[in-house]
Formats: C-alpha cells, sequence, structure tokens
C-alpha cells in the first residue's frame, strides 16, 4: 500500500476545539494497526469556524480534508480513505479528484475565490518543519537576492511592487526601506518586525507565525539586506505561546541551516534576529513605543520627527513593517513587481488576509486581491450571516476602525475607499454585526478598549476618551442628553488633534462613524430611552404574555433574584422594580411567552 500523508490543523483554533485529541486518536490507530501512513502537525487554513480539521492524502485518490469532526469518527474516516471509500460526511475540502471519485466538498468554492500569497503555507506545510517550508521555494528568494541583486536592486523591486505597509496605515514598503537604507549609511541598522497584533476580534498575524513562521523570517532577511542591517527583533506579544514556540523553532533551524548568523548561505550577509516578547499593551503597536519596549523602557510613544528610519532602536537607523508586510516579501522577489501588480487596484496592489468574526457563518481567516467589495467577502467567502439574520454593519480597523452599514457593502476593499467611509483598513481585522448588534454598545466598548489602553501621556487621549466614555455609558443608561451627541463629536475632534500617536488620534473613530450612519440609534438611546437592539439592560424590559405563558415555572426557578411570582399552570408576573434585567428568564422559557422591550 502506498504512504498516506494525513495533517492534522493544529493552530490555535484547531486545538482550542479539540485538535490535540484528534492527533491522538489518529496517532494511536496508525499505531495499533501498522499502518503506512505519514502523521504531521500543521497550522490554520483559515476555516476556523469547521475545526477541528484532518487532511488526508494518498496516490490516485483525492485529497481530502474533514471538518467538525470527533475524536470517535477518526479511525473510521482513515480506513474508509485507505480503502479507497472515503466517507462524504464531513468533507469541506477535495483536491485533485479522480474519475473515479467525483467528490466535492462544500468549501471548495469559498476557497477557490481567495487568492493566497500571504497564507501560501498556512495550514499545508508543517511549520516547525525547515524542510517543508524549502521544498515548497522557501528561501529561494533569498538566495536570489544574495547571488543576484544588489541592496539597491532589492529596494528597486519593492518600491516597483508598490506595496504597501499592512499594518494599517499603509505607508509604502520600499519607500520605507529605502529612506532607512539611504539613513547614516555604514553604521549599525536595526531591522524589526512588529508582531503586536492587538485589536479586538483580529488574528492575522497570530495565525501566519503559527502557519508559516520562516517566511516572516525570510522576509526579514531581505529587508535587512536591502536596507544594511545586521541584527532584528520579532516583536511579538506573550499571549502567542504557539506562535512564539514555532518562531525559535524556526530560528533555531534557521541558524543551523546558515540561513540566520554569520556569513549568511556563504555570502558576506550577516544577520542576527531575536524575540522579544510584549506584555500585551495595544500602544507597543505604535513604532516608537515598541521600540522603547524592546530597550526595556515604558511603551509610550515619542515625538516624531525622528523618525525611527533616522534614529530608532538604541538611536540606530531602524525599519519597522508587521508580519503580514514581511510574508509578502519572498513571493515579490520570486515572482516580480509586474506579477504582484497584477492584483489589486491603482493605489493599493496585491492582497490582504482579514480575519472574519461575529455574526458570520464562516468565520476563520481569508486572503483576498484589493479591490474586492465587502458584500464578496461577507457574503460568498464568509457564507453570509449566521442565521440568516439581518447584515448591519461591519467593524474594520478595530478600536481605530469605523463601524461601515449594510447600504455600503459595495465599497471596495482598498486603503482610499474604506478611508473615505471613516473606518480604515488596519491590520485586518473584520467584525460583522446584525439587527441584534446596538451600536452604541459597540462603540462603548471599543472606546473602552481603547481608554485603558491609553498610555496616559497625552491629556487628550488620557482624559478625552475618558470623557467620551462616561457620555457613552450615560446614553446606554438611559441618562443621556441630547447635547451630549454635539460633545462627543466636539471631543472626538480635539482628541483626533492633539494626540500624540495613532492610538488617540484613530480612538474617536468608532463613535464618529456609528453617529455618522446610526446617528438614530442615539437619538432613540436618549429620547425613548430604548434600544432597538435589545442590548442595553437598563433600557430593556421583560415582560409576560399572559395568554402564552402555560404557568410551566421554567422562568421562576432560573430567575436569580426571585423577581417572577405566579401559581403552577396559570400566567406568571415579572415584578419590573426588582427585575435586574439578565434575560435569565428569557432564555429558558420555550413558548416565547416572555417579550423583550
Amino acid at each position: 500500500m502506498k504512504e498516506c500523508l494525513i495533517k492534522v490543523g493544529m493552530a490555535s483554533c484547531g486545538r482550542a476545539a479539540g485538535a490535540e485529541e484528534i492527533y491522538k486518536s489518529a496517532e494511536e490507530y496508525i499505531k495499533q494497526n501498522n499502518l503506512n501512513c505519514r502523521l504531521i502537525k500543521t497550522a490554520c487554513i483559515g476555516m476556523c469556524f469547521a475545526e477541528p480539521l484532518m487532511e488526508l492524502i494518498m496516490p490516485n485518490m483525492p485529497d481530502i480534508t474533514y471538518g467538525r469532526i470527533t475524536e470517535e469518527e477518526v479511525p473510521k474516516i482513515i480506513q474508509n480513505y485507505l480503502n479507497q471509500n472515503p466517507q462524504e460526511e464531513k468533507i469541506l475540502l477535495t483536491k485533485k479528484s479522480t474519475s473515479e471519485t467525483t467528490l466535492q466538498g462544500e468549501e471548495n468554492e469559498g476557497i477557490k475565490k481567495q487568492t493566497r500569497i500571504v497564507l501560501r503555507n498556512c495550514g499545508i506545510i508543517d511549520p516547525e518543519s525547515i524542510e517543508d517550508y524549502i521544498n515548497r521555494q522557501g528561501y529561494a528568494a533569498l538566495q536570489k537576492v544574495l547571488k543576484e541583486m544588489s541592496p539597491e536592486k532589492v529596494v528597486t523591486e519593492i518600491l516597483n511592487s508598490r506595496l504597501r505597509g499592512r499594518g494599517g496605515a499603509g505607508f509604502p514598503t520600499g519607500l520605507k526601506w529605502e529612506i532607512a537604507a539611504n539613513s547614516r549609511v555604514g553604521e549599525k541598522k536595526y531591522m524589526i518586525c512588529n508582531a503586536d497584533e492587538g485589536d479586538p476580534g483580529a488574528f492575522m498575524d497570530r495565525s501566519v507565525l503559527e502557519g508559516d513562521p520562516h517566511s516572516v523570517i525570510e522576509g526579514m532577511l531581505i529587508g535587512a539586506y536591502a536596507i544594511g542591517a545586521d541584527e532584528g527583533y520579532i516583536y511579538v506579544r506573550a499571549e502567542y505561546p504557539l506562535a512564539i514556540k514555532h518562531l525559535h523553532k524556526a530560528i533555531k533551524d534557521a541558524y543551523e541551516n546558515n540561513i540566520l548568523g554569520k556569513n549568511i548561505l556563504k555570502s558576506s550577509f550577516s544577520f542576527d534576529l531575536h524575540i522579544k516578547e510584549g506584555a500585551g499593551a495595544f500602544v507597543c503597536g505604535e513604532e516608537t513605543a515598541l521600540i522603547a519596549s524592546i530597550e526595556g523602557k515604558r511603551g509610550m510613544p515619542n515625538i516624531r520627527p525622528p523618525y525611527p528610519a533616522q534614529s530608532g532602536l538604541f538611536g540606530q537607523p531602524t525599519n519597522i513593517n508587521n508580519v503580514e508586510t514581511f510574508a509578502n516579501i519572498a513571493w515579490i522577489i520570486l515572482n516580480g513587481a509586474e506579477e504582484f501588480n497584477k492584483m489589486g487596484t491603482e493605489k493599493s496592489k496585491g492582497t490582504k488576509v482579514f480575519a472574519l468574526a461575529g455574526k458570520i457563518k464562516k468565520s476563520g481567516l481569508i486572503e483576498v486581491p484589493m479591490g474586492v467589495p465587502l458584500h464578496h467577502v461577507i457574503y460568498e467567502i464568509g457564507g453570509g450571516m449566521k442565521d440568516d439574520s439581518p447584515f448591519k454593519a461591519v467593524q474594520l480597523g478595530g478600536p481605530s476602525g469605523g463601524c461601515i452599514p449594510a447600504s455600503m457593502l459595495n465599497t471596495i476593499v482598498d486603503y482610499d475607499s474604506i478611508s473615505q467611509t471613516g473606518a480604515i483598513m488596519g491590520s485586518g481585522g473584520m467584525v460583522v454585526m446584525d439587527e441584534n448588534t446596538c451600536v452604541v454598545d459597540v462603540a462603548k466598548f471599543f472606546l473602552t478598549f481603547t481608554q485603558n489602553e491609553s498610555c496616559g501621556k497625552c491629556t487628550f487621549c488620557r482624559i478625552g476618551t475618558r470623557r467620551m466614555l462616561e457620555i457613552l455609558t450615560r446614553i446606554t443608561e438611559g441618562k443621556g442628553k441630547i447635547e451630549d451627541i454635539h460633545t462627543l463629536e466636539n471631543l472626538a475632534e480635539n482628541i483626533s488633534k492633539a494626540s500624540l500617536c495613532g492610538l488617540g488620534q484613530t480612538a474617536p473613530n468608532p463613535v464618529l462613524t456609528t453617529l455618522k450612519y446610526f446617528r438614530e440609534e442615539y437619538e432613540e438611546h436618549i429620547i425613548d430611552h430604548k434600544c432597538r437592539a435589545g442590548v442595553c439592560n437598563k433600557l430593556i424590559n421583560y415582560s409576560v404574555v399572559a395568554d402564552k405563558c402555560v404557568g410551566c415555572t421554567a422562568c421562576t426557578r432560573v430567575c436569580p433574584v426571585g423577581c417572577i411570582s405566579g401559581e403552577l399552570k396559570k400566567p406568571h408576573f415579572i415584578h419590573q422594580n426588582q427585575c435586574i434585567k439578565c434575560g435569565a428568564c428569557f432564555n429558558a422559557c420555550k413558548f416565547q411567552a416572555i417579550v423583550k422591550k
């Protein structure tokens, strides 16, 4: 029997869904039956909604990926596949179908509609195997650069690719490299990877580091060669233990294979790479605060100029790009700037990775060419709204971004078009919301986050965001005044103008966009003391519909404060002055006899 390759998705999402048990079950079954199977761990292919995942590959058979499987199902799946009679239940993907086998996975179309550059290896290779990476053209771009290209030619190629930084601001990567290369030539320089991903709902960088760490290292090496740096840091938050583990293994293997260290690949180029674990401060995603943190100082932003390219880490010229930016570099070098320019729009070239989260059917990680409409991302790739509920808005750019309403779903995904809505592209978080979401509560959530994460250096950011949060809290509690809306807008304008770094400058965006597109909901909270989504507890009333209540007492048994009275098999009554609006009764009632208003 020919060897069968079995891959189990063991990224953080897979492990959370039970992938470790799947792996152990497969390992035991293979060992007990002395099967000719090679079992490996891979990372996330992007279909987080269907974890745990297991892929089976064998000559003359279609490659099949199963999803939502249990450890008890593993032996049967493997046995049937080896017998060339794969079971059709729970198939997500099929590839290389033969004439004898015409199985079709439900997720094939979703994958086909993506273009994968950054995620080209994620979920395919073993992220802890440098051999797997090399077998997929890994470090070929580095070899090309060291043997055939001068540093100036590398910078020119990245300039011509028109790659913009994927960390949020969208600054041209080639221009950033050119400035660093021309800064204080001959002196020590640093290359830093910003992996301090902190946006709620975002997990792009984590997935790339867990699934393809060598692509980031290769991108950093090419960038370091281009600007003349001989030392670098990957600044990654400590909350990403699996990503850090894979990075440590990748760096160790790179040193052992002369890909890091002195005279790399027998060239005159040398580069040393370190990992710096951040403590989780959101503000350390700002480059000057990140530099301060690496230096052992408190992570607080500094006034610019000088910019890091002029005086960065330890006062030396420093270039900083994020994970996704570096993961593009090797592909561009191997395939050429012209090929990269075939994807995207006039001002936004290439692809963009997004983390789909929230009220969407197919949450996970996707990569699409710049220029596709939001509708395509949410409905054709993301599968549309969970429970087929009406779409309300999507939050782009995390706490620094904004809400884009249903009326603007034809907005294309590129830096300029997204910015025109009042949101920003950001690093790629997409939180999808339905009609059961209160936009005032959403604005309050994100402002709570940025207020907590403010380093406190700027008065406008430290105090201004607190004042805005106090106003939003009053509004969600039914204590707001109509003039509060003007006060929010005035505070937002001043905070944006006077804050030192991007955290404060963009903190008001969720409030401003929700006011722009959903002003009537703010007014309902203030004037009518009503939350149409039924989210703001102090604006909700639960009551019993007498002709629907059968007196089953389910509501009385779950009420934590005993505010529901009534006899068995007779309509019950909720005492409003005692009700704490927890919703336990609403969730417990099977007869829809309790309504929420």
